[in-house]
This record gives structure tokens, sequence and C-alpha cells, in this order.
């Protein structure tokens, strides 16, 4: 199929790194590797932080930008299918709703979500488009399963749900781990880390948001673990890098800040560590929490959103409550254990492989596409009698 991919919140093409557009990435790499012609339908972001008059501008150009691609269609090879990513109030579509019916084609979303107290208010117009464009679709795909109890019944008969598990290409992770005593060398040489002790690592951009709340809190239970002899990598920069370097102020030498990293740089970075840490307060999930798993490193995490979807508690980490400094602190203290860490990583690249990799992503999304068409024939035949 020829299908149409469109990102409301940031397109797969933006030039500013970020969790959304690492995922809208994956999601086209998973279409075209079953095998689908993938283009992408816009650039166009319809992300608003409360503004109504701002917002009324957006859908105008968005219904513009729509008739546009209308044009060029007919014009061009023929869509045979929407496929829209992350939908909410902040970000609606104003673009594939109305191409779908215009067209006749399939509408699907992916990682759709409902926030019933912004029905009302600064964000009420994005709440309203939201929903209609939850009505018309025929597919929902679903990578936060937090989202499921809100989203379904927005649903319109005869509509799929599909739960597909967030995922991502682990091979430079799995083949970053082959290497892992090269990568702890770079690391050791940049930093002065000591090989006696274990490397925690986090990776976050600095803003001030939950972001901050994250860092602040992580600061905090670390500091909670005494003389506990560990180094603390931290990977990221941003506006609020004052503030965090403030917050990990009384941990010394034990923390090093190594700035803003490029994606090829990545896996050597996840490999080298011993354990990965991260709050995450008000997160969906967490790429990151992937990344590392998949280059055979166990984590500790906070209870957030989908969090528990993609690391398995006891297993392949730890999760904390959200927020509870405590309960995160005690469970970094119990991954310093050498025999812990070994284990729980080993049982965390083996459920990447199995259950959050590419290659199994876009069979299962393949799968369930290559049915939706007709699905959808079916239920407008059965609408029109």
């Amino acid at each position: 199929m020829r299908i149409a991919f469109y990102a409301p919140m940031k397109s797969p093409r933006d030039a500013h790194p970020s969790g959304d557009r690492t995922v809208a990435r994956g999601l086209v790499e998973a279409l075209r590797l079953a095998g689908h012609d993938v283009v992408i339908a816009s650039g166009f972001r319809s992300y608003d932080r409360g503004d109504p008059l701002r917002q009324a501008r957006i859908e105008r150009i968005g219904r513009r930008i729509g008739e546009r691609i209308m044009r060029r269609n007919n014009r061009h090879a023929p869509i045979d299918l929407w496929f829209t990513y992350h939908l909410y109030h902040k970000a609606p579509d104003w673009l594939g709703p109305r191409l779908a019916t215009e067209l006749d084609i399939p509408y699907v979303v992916a990682e759709a979500s409902v926030a019933d107290k912004r029905k009302d208010g600064a964000w009420h117009r994005g709440y309203e488009a939201s929903l209609a464009a939850l009505a018309r679709a025929d597919l929902v795909v679903g990578l936060n399963p937090a989202d499921r109890p809100c989203v379904l019944p927005r649903m319109r008969h005869g509509a799929r749900y599909l739960d597909l598990a967030p995922f991502l290409d682990t091979r430079p992770y799995v083949e970053a781990a082959t290497n892992r005593k090269t990568a702890r060398e770079g690391l050791a040489a940049r930093h002065g880390l000591s090989g006696d002790r274990p490397w925690l690592l986090t990776v976050a951009m600095m803003r001030q948001d939950q972001k901050l709340a994250s860092y602040q809190l992580l600061a905090k239970a670390l500091q909670a673990l005494g003389d506990a002899a560990f180094h603390l990598v931290i990977v990221g920069a941003g506006p609020a890098e004052d503030r965090v370097r403030e917050a990990f102020a009384g941990l010394g030498s034990r923390v090093a800040f190594h700035g803003a990293a490029d994606a090829a740089e990545m896996p050597a970075l996840y490999a080298a560590a011993d354990l990965y840490v991260w709050p995450a307060i008000k997160e969906a999930w967490s790429m990151a929490f992937l990344e590392a798993q998949a280059a055979g490193v166990p984590v500790v995490a906070g209870r957030s959103g989908g969090v528990p979807s993609v690391v398995e508690d006891g297993e392949t980490g730890f999760i904390a409550p959200e927020g509870d400094a405590p309960a995160f602190a005690n469970n970094v203290r119990r991954l310093l254990d050498p025999t812990v860490r070994e284990r729980m990583g080993r049982a965390a690249r083996q459920r990447m492989l199995a259950r959050h990799d590419l290659a199994v992503a876009s069979k299962t999304l393949g799968e369930a596409l290559g049915e939706t068409p007709t699905r959808n024939r079916s239920v407008r035949l059965r609408e029109m009698i």
C-alpha cells in the first residue's frame, strides 16, 4: 500500500531530536519493512500550548494544507491509507480525518490519548478535534496501555484497537554490547571513571518541566545512598542545565556531565553502563528504557504511564512508585549488586529481542494493516445497507 504518514506533534523530519521524533521514525521504518510505500504527508505541526486564538489559526492552516494534499493526490499516485502518529488535545489532526473520508481510504491512528479534563478550557478545540478523529479511525494502534481505557469508548463500532509494544531496532545496541570493553575504556578516559565501582547512566533532555523534576528526584534518591560507591554519567543538555547541575552538586565527583550526544554515539554509551536510572515523572514510557535494555543494561524507573509495559519489574529492572525518592534509592541499592545486575541485564536483552524489536513490530503492524482495508469496506457496506 501507499501510506501517507503524518505526525501532528512532531514530524519525523524535524531537525530537533526528541522521543516523539524517534517513535515517528520507528513507525515509518516498521511500515516500510512490512513492504509499504510510505510518504510523509506533511511537516505541518499542530501543537499548541493553550492559546485558543492560535488554535483557530492552526485549524484554518491545516484545512488549507489538506486541500493542497487532496489536489496533489488527484494528480499523482493515489494514497491507499492515512496513518497519523500521536493524536491528543495539544496536537489534533486537522488533515487525516477529512482526507481519509474524501478519498474513501482507511484512517489509522497510533498513540492516541484522551484527557477529559481538557474538554473545557484552553484546549477545548483540540480536545473535540481529537475525539472526532478517533470516531473516524478504522484502526487505533496503542503503544501505551495506560491510554486504552479512555480511547476505547471513543472509537466507533467496528473499529479495531491493536496493542503494539513500543519498539526499536535492537541491532546497534546488541552489537555495541559485544564491544563493551572498548566502550568502557573510552568513557573512562573521557570522564576519569573508576572500573571498580558501578557506572549509572541517565539520558534525558534538560527542560524546565517534568524532565527537571525527574532529574531533581534522581539527585535526591542518589544522595540518600550515602557514601555508596558509584559513578553517574548524565547525557543531555538544555535550558535547565544550570538547575540540573545544582541538584547534583552534593554528589561531587561521583557525577560526570557528558553533554549532548548524537544518535550514533548512544549504543556505546548504553553498553558501557552497568545500570540505567530515570524516575520518568509524568512520562509515557521513554525510549531510553528500551535502548538501555537492548544493550543488556537493567534499569531503575518510576511507575509512570506505560513504563511497566517496557520494564518488567523484578525481571529486567525495578520500578518505584512515581515521585518516591526513598523507594527509588532502595531499588538502585539493590542493583548495585553485580550478580543481580547480570541476571537482569540478560533478561532485559532477551525481552527486547522477543517483544520490542523492530522486526516483531513490523510483522504485527503489517498484519493489522493488511486486514484494515477489507474490514473497513465491510463496515461501510453494512452502514450503507
